[in-house]
């Protein structure tokens, strides 16, 4: 497995206990981890019974974990907008910039840009200061949509910046007889801004491209809901050229089942599992037990001790 891994999936399939319980595992092992939570339902905090929150926390040898909260990242992100633009723009359209500023707080898409700068921000910080990184994600949808942010948002900046460097361009020839000064666009603090901006997202895509460095795993339920969505899921991010690792199907029930119903939804469950293994077949796949309680502290290491075998 590779240094940053990324669990997804569906609301329900497990996503949590999955990358907690590898969180444990690596930890185990002797590596350094760092487990973050981006779902805004966070639940590390139940399954290891600690108060973790926006702050880096210890939970036991070798592994720490963090919440990452999307509403405080964007208030935190936006405030740094306010901060820039008051450096760069007249005094007398601050308050009206203020008013765009505060509208945009509040449109879709704002906590998943900051989400993916706070992101972006501990894969680069701590790297170094951890042997692993584990990122248990939002269900399937919010996942997506923030890990092919950089594409789309690097094109759009792109775009920004020709405009700002066209629009510099014609002052200054304005101000020099028709010509223009190139070093202008250079000093100019807006360029500035939108370049840092362009830099992080070109660095944010490398490191999802770079399948040496990154791994991406998809936990899902052997029902059919799980299995369509995943699918589509997949070929979204390889289009965006994210690969996909593996699959680990969670929640497997026993063999020795009785009652009349659950061997119907075993006999249903075995059907499922061959169509994961066709569907899949190009993807590591592992499976799960259904634990007959639930993940707390006492039992994770029950489920960490299977991924022995998860290479």
């Amino acid at each position: 497995m590779n240094k940053i891994i990324f669990f997804g999936g569906k609301g329900g399939v497990g996503k949590t206990t999955c990358s907690a319980s590898y969180a444990v595992f690596s930890a185990d092992l002797g590596l350094k981890t760092l487990l973050v939570s981006t779902d805004p339902a966070h639940s590390t905090s139940d399954i290891f019974e600690k108060n973790i929150a926006d702050t880096i926390t210890n939970i036991m040898p070798n592994l720490d974990a963090i919440e990452i909260s999307g509403e405080k990242e964007s208030k935190l992100y936006m405030d740094s907008v306010r901060k820039s633009l008051k450096n760069v723009v007249s005094p007398v359209i601050v308050k009206e910039i203020n008013k765009q500023i505060d509208a945009a707080s509040v449109s879709p898409g704002t906590e998943e840009a900051a989400l993916f700068d706070k992101m972006i921000d501990i894969i680069t910080e701590k790297v170094k200061e951890y042997d692993r990184i584990i990122f248990d994600t939002a269900p399937t949808g919010h996942t997506v949509r923030l890990l092919t942010l950089p594409e789309l948002l690097g094109a759009w900046l792109e775009t920004l910046i020709n405009k700002r460097q066209k629009s510099v361009s014609l002052m200054s020839m304005a101000n020099h007889n028709g010509y223009a000064d190139k070093s202008e666009a250079e000093k100019d603090e807006v360029i500035k801004i939108l370049k840092r901006r362009l830099d992080k997202i070109n660095l944010a895509k490398k490191i999802m491209m770079d399948d040496k460095l990154l791994s991406f795993i998809f936990v899902i339920n052997a029902e059919k809901l799980p299995i369509d969505e995943t699918m589509k899921a997949i070929n979204i991010l390889e289009k965006y050229n994210i690969s996909v690792d593996g699959i680990i199907i969670n929640k497997i029930l026993p063999d020795n089942m009785h009652d009349d119903f659950w061997k119907n939804k075993k006999e249903q469950e075995l059907k499922y599992l061959d169509i994961i293994s066709e569907k899949f077949k190009h993807k590591k796949i592992f499976k799960l037990p259904m634990l007959a309680e639930d993940m707390k502290s006492d039992n994770i290491g029950e489920i960490a001790a299977k991924f022995k075998d998860f290479k």
